[in-house]
């Protein structure tokens, strides 16, 4: 079925083009294996099964119809070997398919041979010509059919055999005529309904990307936040324990517990990250920090040898919510002491109006080019902010030094 898988739809004004179809090609390991694969084989089952029901049925149609029809003879047979026999390639070809069978039956027709399966041939090839876009082939086939039975049931029974044939009724027309929009209504159904089934699966598998992205991205902000804090406070501190080794070996052993103490939560929490790979779906071992542990982000804070003071008292909040506001002010934090040639910074929490406002300040001078911190640090609060609906406001202060402002949304209604 490779050839038959680059034949497009038919629409107004389009010939019988050679355009893939997309609803044909889902990606492999999405649902099931790829059609591809199953189109590379050829239906004999199928066919050899048709075949036999059209030679058996024919022949049941011979004994009822004698005396009406002309005999079947050698050359009825081949008609209905090669009608069936074409069904072979209707997957690859339909088009060349869907008219041949139409042809093969109206010489069938012509010759006066018994009305029989001869025309389910016809209505497999339509059938399979629509489901693979080529609506315009199978009615044209159609069409054609049906203008060979009118001049043969109306005009050219009196020359063909059998002789002594009379004139079909116009209701016989109908019939005729309903049986073929059946057939091709039943095939668009069923394209149709294809085509929304593989919608379906292109939407499944672009949210759960979506969904694969988004995990992606929590975790890379957890990892950035957790360890960016960690290390800057292990790098200040080995800075002191190296400088007072041999001059203050006591105040070096206190900076030696401090990268202790702050190497051990960087590995928890980086435990606790993890874990929620191992173990999707099941609930944290250890609760998310939120802003309850602001007082232990100030105690490491001034480890690294910055003072913190804090205004306002944290409201209750969302889980979600909590977590952005700690990681927000803990990032925040870490670029004052990586980046700030201040030792002082101002944390203010202002909470009303079901918004919590955090407003996190330093005097400054900034010690490199990024005074508020590089990209991904900056990058992630402002990701944070957005996932629940607020916004994250970072630059240079007239007055000196580097703000940072989040405004978070406190209703769980309000968070996205």
């Amino acid at each position: 079925m490779d050839e038959e898988r680059t034949h497009g739809p038919d629409g107004p004004g389009q010939r019988w083009s050679h355009q893939p179809l997309p609803w044909l090609h889902p990606r492999e390991g999405q649902d099931g294996p790829d059609p591809r694969s199953r189109a590379a084989r050829w239906p004999w089952r199928s066919t050899v099964l048709l075949t036999a029901l059209v030679l058996v049925g024919s022949n049941f149609a011979a004994h009822a119809q004698e005396g009406q029809r002309a005999p079947l003879d050698a050359f009825a047979r081949v008609l209905l070997v090669l009608a069936s026999g074409l069904l072979l390639w209707r997957q690859r070809h339909p088009v060349a398919v869907v008219f041949g069978t139409a042809c093969a039956a109206a010489l069938y027709l012509g010759a006066g041979y018994p009305y029989g399966p001869v025309f389910v041939t016809v209505a497999v090839a339509c059938f399979t010509a629509v489901v693979a876009g080529h609506r315009l082939a199978a009615w044209t086939a159609l069409g054609l059919l049906w203008a060979v039975h009118l001049l043969v049931a109306h005009w050219l029974y009196r020359w063909l055999p059998p002789p002594g044939d009379d004139q079909a009724s116009y209701g016989q027309e109908i019939v005729v005529a309903g049986w073929a929009v059946a057939i091709v209504a039943i095939a668009a159904l069923v394209r149709i309904r294809r085509e929304q089934w593989a919608r379906e699966r292109a939407e499944r598998a672009q949210a759960t990307r979506r969904r694969a992205d988004e995990e992606r991205l929590r975790i890379a902000r957890e990892l950035h936040d957790v360890l960016a804090h960690s290390l800057s406070v292990i790098n200040v501190q080995s800075g002191v324990g190296l400088a007072l080794l041999d001059s203050d070996p006591e105040q070096a052993r206190t900076a030696l517990t401090t990268i202790k103490s702050a190497s051990k939560e960087a590995l928890d929490e980086v435990r606790q990250v993890l874990d929620s790979l191992r173990t999707p779906g099941d609930a944290p071992r250890a609760p998310a920090p939120g802003l309850d542990r602001l007082p232990e982000l100030v105690e490491q804070a001034a480890r690294a040898g910055l003072t913190v003071d804090v205004a306002g008292r944290p409201p209750r909040l969302p889980p979600h919510t909590d977590l952005a506001a700690f990681r927000i002010v803990q990032e925040a934090l870490t670029n004052v002491v990586r980046h700030s040639g201040s030792r002082h910074a101002r944390v203010r929490l202002d909470h009303g109006g079901g918004t919590l406002r955090l407003r996190i300040d330093d005097d400054g001078p900034a010690t490199g080019a990024d005074a508020g911190g590089s990209g991904n640090g900056l990058a992630g609060m402002r990701e944070r902010a957005a996932a629940l609906g607020g916004t994250i406001e970072a630059g240079p202060r007239p007055e000196g030094g580097f703000r940072v402002l989040a405004v978070l949304p406190t209703r769980a209604g309000e968070n996205r």
